[in-house]
């Protein structure tokens, strides 16, 4: 399978035109062979085989490099990582950034320390802990140059959850598929209210894919309001 997911990994990036120094490509790899095997004792993913590894974990998360959305160095914060994504790939692939994966479940965040650990990921930290409580504490509230998340919840409550993290000037790059126009008009009213801007919808198919995918970019433009994020519980009953 190695063989394969390097070639598939290549091949893709060549596609995008995206350069990957090739122990970056490896290092990738590598940790998709540790997802794998650890998803045999924990359910971390419920994607399998070379090809959906490659295209729907590593290439979609490097979405950002392929559309030229993300600045040299600075810091990011990915919000539900989950088995890393896409917060892990994009610290491989962008060494210059400093990445924080924060995620609520122990399990995960134990695979991560491990992953991290076995692969000498050194720019890359996890976080185990809710967005709602850490978007209040002041080593974690407005200082991430960038937040990304992606499979996670609709846009309007995924903008509570992420943008206290963003400093003004910062950007919020949240993952979606193709038909998310419904998806960001809802979210208007919660964008404004926690100090974000729509900047663009970025459209992008990641290579060997037959459907579209989205990039929804909001910039920071004004501090959150310290009402905001709200208790778990009020953010899902009643989201802005």
């Amino acid at each position: 399978m190695a063989d394969r997911t390097e070639q598939l990994l290549s091949e893709g990036l060549a596609a995008w035109g995206v350069h990957l120094p090739y122990e970056a490509q490896r290092t990738l790899c590598a940790y998709l062979q540790l997802l794998t095997q650890k998803n045999e004792e924990v359910n971390l993913t419920a994607v399998s085989g070379a090809e959906a590894l490659v295209r729907r974990h590593l290439l979609d998360s490097l979405a950002p490099l392929h559309l030229g959305l993300l600045r040299e160095g600075g810091t990011l914060i990915d919000v539900g990582t989950g088995a890393g994504l896409p917060g892990l790939p994009l610290a491989v692939a962008a060494g210059d950034l400093s990445v924080t994966l924060l995620d609520s479940l122990g399990k995960r965040i134990d695979f991560l320390s491990h992953t991290l650990s076995q692969l000498a990921i050194s720019n890359a930290q996890p976080l185990l802990g809710r967005a709602e409580e850490l978007g209040h504490h002041p080593a974690h509230r407005e200082v991430y140059r960038t937040a990304t998340a992606r499979a996670v919840a609709p846009l309007r409550t995924l903008c509570e959850y992420c943008l206290p993290f963003v400093r003004v000037g910062g950007t919020l790059i949240a993952y979606k598929g193709a038909d998310v126009a419904q998806e960001v008009e809802d979210a208007r009213n919660a964008i404004e209210q926690l100090g974000g801007k729509l900047d663009r919808v970025e459209t992008y198919r990641v290579p060997g894919e037959q459907l579209d995918r989205s990039l929804v970019v909001l910039s920071k433009i004004a501090p959150c309001d310290a009402r905001f994020p709200r208790r778990h519980s009020r953010i899902v009953k009643n989201p802005l």
